[in-house]
């Protein structure tokens, strides 16, 4: 459940997006920002932050725009904007050989394993199939977007798309570890 923890701001978001773009930033920002603190306070480690932090820098952004712009066109597009953004942190902490998993799978699994080449790999396959599903996410919410097909559809597109990586993440790990512990018999 710790990577559900870190996308509070974002549920928030979606939840509050009937107050108007520029509250349902605030509101994710607030929540962001929260998140953030408690965790920093309570000693979690700066790499198991990465999706907090990224996600206050995004809140930040959409928070300016939102209140410079409010009539702007964009404002149709906050949860294509918001998948995209999560997409683009996902690539980059892949691209950076730093997957935002391992933070938080740290926080579920013995600092033995930290350093073995099947904890690596697994974040890497779990960091991947997060920011498929962000990518994707974001394509299709801007179609929703685009076409007009309302909170209906973009509901079930974005449960959809993150309940599938979330069942991923929580079995994945285990399928591997059965499959290296019957590989070590």
């Amino acid at each position: 459940m710790n990577y559900v923890r870190g996308f509070i701001p974002w549920i928030v978001f979606a939840v509050a997006s009937p107050a108007g773009w520029q509250w349902t930033a605030v509101a994710g920002l607030v929540a962001g920002i929260a998140l953030l603190i408690k965790d920093y306070k309570s000693g979690v480690a700066g790499e198991s932050l990465i999706l907090e932090a990224s996600t206050v820098c995004y809140f930040v952004a959409l928070t300016a725009l939102a209140f410079a712009l409010p009539h702007s066109e964009l404002r149709h597009y906050g949860g294509a904007m918001s998948f995209g953004w999560l997409a683009i942190t996902a690539w980059a902490t892949l691209a950076i050989g730093r997957p935002f998993t391992i933070g938080i799978a740290k926080r579920q699994t013995p600092p033995e394993v930290w350093h073995t080449a099947i904890f690596r790999r697994v974040n890497v396959v779990i960091t991947s199939v997060w920011a498929a599903s962000f990518t994707l996410t974001a394509v299709l919410m801007a179609a929703v977007s685009a076409e007009g097909l309302g909170n209906g559809v973009s509901i079930l597109v974005q449960v959809v798309t993150f309940a599938l990586p979330a069942v991923f993440t929580a079995r994945y790990p285990d399928r591997v570890r059965a499959r290296h512990m019957q590989a070590a018999r």
